[in-house]
């Protein structure tokens, strides 16, 4: 198959320039194989660094690292979302991984037997393909957000830096998730704040504590050993506990009590332009905020790769039904641990690999790739 005029042309693309397509460059590099990574963003790291301003990291910087490259802190710090922003573009420049920025794919799909990929910065025809766009991508708010009031400022967390973004007036923060419990904590020091919605369960220990780092190795030991696709129990549980909330993990339920907001009950509708609760009350507030999460979005692969639920059908990130598509960064991918930084290292060996052997030839013996299985 010839290139066609305007056309470029990669053995291997990935799409997506955060962690996960970062990492699976690094192991691509190493076995010799040529790559290019497209990135929304102006800069790497920049899906870190437009987030709310006082936002850290939950776990510690000696397992925030990417393969090959220990995070330059203290082991026990909580990076600043701009430190891991800044992180993963000295990563790009250490490796020296080829990355184009400001590249958004609109389209991935096939001609022949090479994918193609389509953005308005251009097309691009490849072998392999590994879709490293995470798993959250488009926000989530509830329907009947669009008739609140247009004199009450509304925000996704995806949107919120700081508080000067808001109106004066009272706060409404719907969603006791980590974002909710961390943003609703962050304005109760300058106005009222309401917290809508009930939280997840949290960590029994003191974030940061002694115990809570015995917590955290044993319970990465569980995430990335046990509770994986190759145990028995992993296949039972693990989709139960994914389905399931997070626990509250840096700010607990005591914190919000002594930060004085309101814990009031689940936003059910809008009434005359004002929030109501599922207890009937209507909340004259001047600003809501969504933490609601978000949901993924792969309507832009058109392939016959996804399933009713919209999620792509594959085997540890490989796509059985179109030989060269991957996905990496998924939830409960291969293990509990497999999109979050202390888990990713061997699902991003486990595609490099297999993208070695499609190729005919033969994976080098790496320490890193035999250190992430």
């Amino acid at each position: 198959m010839e290139d066609r005029p305007g056309t470029e042309h990669v053995e291997t693309l990935i799409i997506g320039g955060g962690q996960a397509g970062l990492a699976t460059g690094y192991f691509l590099k190493r076995q010799g194989h040529p790559f290019l990574i497209l990135d929304a963003g102006e800069r790497v790291g920049d899906a870190w660094r437009n987030r709310w301003e006082s936002l850290r990291l939950f776990t510690p910087a000696r397992y925030d690292r990417l393969p090959g490259f220990p995070f330059p802190a203290s082991p026990w710090s909580f990076p600043s979302k701009d430190e891991m922003g800044d992180y993963l573009e000295e990563y790009v420049q250490r490796f020296d991984l080829p990355v184009r920025t400001g590249v958004k794919v609109e389209r991935l799909a096939k001609e022949g037997e090479r994918f193609v990929i389509t953005s308005p910065q251009g097309r691009f025809e490849a072998e392999n393909v590994v879709v490293a766009t995470g798993v959250c991508q488009i926000p989530k708010v509830p329907g009947f957000a669009g008739k609140l009031s247009p004199n009450i400022t509304q925000l996704h967390s995806k949107d919120y830096q700081s508080p000067s973004q808001l109106r004066e007036g009272d706060v409404l923060v719907v969603g006791v998730g980590n974002s909710g419990a961390e943003i609703s904590k962050e304005l109760s020091k300058s106005r009222r704040t309401l917290l809508a919605g009930k939280e997840s369960g949290h960590l029994p220990v003191r974030h940061g504590s002694i115990p809570a780092r015995i917590g955290f190795r044993v319970f990465r030991f569980f995430g990335h050993r046990v509770l994986t696709k190759g145990t028995p129990i992993g296949r039972k549980i693990g989709p139960k506990l994914i389905a399931h909330g997070d626990p509250l993990i840096r700010v607990r339920p005591k914190d919000l009590a002594a930060a004085s907001i309101e814990r009031v009950p689940r936003v059910a509708g809008v009434e005359g332009g004002l929030p109501v609760l599922e207890d009937g009350r209507a909340l004259d507030v001047a600003n809501v905020i969504w933490c609601t999460g978000y949901r993924s979005d792969f309507g832009w692969v058109d392939l016959p790769v996804l399933g009713t639920d919209g999620e792509p059908i594959h085997d540890r990130g490989v796509v059985g039904s179109e030989p060269g598509l991957y996905f990496i960064g998924l939830a409960f991918q291969y293990s509990f641990s497999s999109d979050v930084l202390p888990g990713m290292a061997r699902d991003h060996a486990f595609v490099a690999n297999h993208i070695s052997s499609r190729a005919g030839s033969e994976t080098r013996a790496l320490p890193e790739l035999d250190a992430a299985r």
